[in-house]
């Protein structure tokens, strides 16, 4: 029965693991396209729709807050709960919650003191 419940555990510690660096990773490619964009805003629903097709039905567990971009970067700010049965009564939030800011530099060609 120990092994079983160890067994367990390891499995919800792998999974909230994968869950971190999968919001994390569509979080980064959303940004990503943004600054490609030159940072403007246009571009941020299209890169959310490409963060909803990676993450699935686990998009909506995650909220996404793009405020403090600026012209030189594009903030991303995530936030995910994934909390599941094996750690109900325990307070792991280092293992159940994903709180994450993505920050990524907007790059462009310049012409004189003007980027195109």
């Amino acid at each position: 029965m120990v092994f079983l419940v160890l067994l367990l555990f390891a499995v919800q510690v792998l999974f909230n693991l994968y869950a971190t660096s999968v919001v994390t990773a569509a979080a980064f490619d959303a940004a990503h396209q943004v600054a490609d964009a030159g940072g403007d805003p246009a571009a941020q629903a299209p890169a959310l729709d490409h963060a909803h097709r990676v993450l699935g039905r686990y998009y909506e567990k995650v909220r996404f807050d793009w405020a403090g971009s600026d012209d030189a970067q594009v903030h991303l700010h995530v936030h995910a709960e994934n909390r599941n049965f094996a750690f109900a009564g325990l307070r792991l939030d280092a293992l159940q919650v994903v709180d994450r800011t993505v920050k990524v530099r907007v790059e462009c060609f310049r012409e004189g003191d003007r980027c195109r």
